[in-house]
């Protein structure tokens, strides 16, 4: 189980969410890992427990969690209402999925770099890429290093 406390209201409105790591329910973790394909016969092997936090959450201290709003990163796997786990302790790098501050609102887009210049790459083709310019306000906020979505909520 993940646990959250409210932490702030970035540039552009939403909620992000610093990592609380003091709250540990480990899960139980099965050695046996699922098929995808066909079924395969059960096992009642438990390998251990497994913390989530411990498990997604490298640095407490600069991680947080920000739910996703849009669909212009569908291609990468993230989806509308997913929460990122964002990491600003990670120095970006070329290729990276990251929460960038573009004038005053966030986006989440892939850091790519090209030539001289720099770009904020959608993962959907309806969606234009960024390309930063000198006379523009970006900063990178922080590395996307995980994604929690939720299937059949009930």
């Amino acid at each position: 189980m993940f646990c959250f406390k409210r932490e702030s209201t970035p540039p552009g409105g939403g909620t992000v969410f610093a990592a609380a790591t003091s709250c540990r329910r480990p899960v139980v973790l099965f050695s046996s890992p699922v098929a995808a394909g066909y079924p395969s016969p059960a096992e009642d092997y438990v390998e251990g427990k497994l913390d989530l936090n411990a498990h997604l959450i490298r640095r407490p201290a600069a991680t947080f969690i920000i739910r996703v709003e849009g669909e212009s990163m569908t291609g990468a796997g993230i989806f509308p209402n997913d929460l990122l786990i964002v990491d600003r302790g990670v120095g970006p790098r070329p290729g990276d999925i990251v929460i960038a501050v573009v004038g005053n609102e966030l986006t989440v887009k892939r850091l790519i770099k090209s030539g001289d210049g720099w770009s904020l790459r959608a993962e959907n083709p309806d969606f234009p890429a960024i390309s930063v310019t000198a006379d523009m306000e970006c900063v990178v906020w922080g590395v996307v290093t995980g994604s929690i979505r939720q299937f059949n909520r009930r």
